[in-house]
């Protein structure tokens, strides 16, 4: 296992909702030896004025994803995880239902972690690829 200590969905989903994550409806679903996965509504807050899936929601989505998987390897006490870069590539459009993320490492270093995210809609195709990389600093 990957992660600092044990961790339940339901725990990362009762983090405080003052944030772009929550506004969004990204919600925790699953937490694997290597893997999170969440998953975000695709509705009105989501959509671009086309009424598909906006290509900035879906990196809100790969950054909250990567950035919490990133809190759940270091020592919170001692440091903290800033996003240092974040790139995505738009593969298909989505137009309703949900879509998947999930968060696998590339790499977990003392100064740095990236992400590897790949996001799907309800029928399993791939809509996104993201990877995010994490700065890990001393807390203030």
């Amino acid at each position: 296992m990957i992660w600092a200590r044990e961790y339940t969905p339901q725990e990362i989903n009762e983090r405080p909702k003052n944030h772009l994550g929550a506004l969004l409806g990204i919600e925790f679903t699953e937490i694997g030896e290597d893997f999170l996965k969440a998953r975000m509504p695709v509705d009105e807050r989501t959509h671009q004025p086309y009424g598909i899936l906006h290509g900035g929601a879906s990196v809100v989505l790969a950054e909250t994803i990567g950035s919490v998987a990133s809190s759940m390897v270091i020592d919170w006490d001692k440091y903290i995880g800033v996003g240092l870069e974040v790139n995505a590539n738009h593969l298909r459009p989505v137009k309703s239902g949900y879509v998947t993320a999930m968060c696998t490492p590339l790499h977990i270093g003392g100064k740095t972690h990236v992400w590897d995210i790949k996001i799907h809609n309800d029928q399993g195709k791939l809509n996104c690829i993201s990877r995010l990389t994490v700065a890990i600093v001393p807390k203030p």
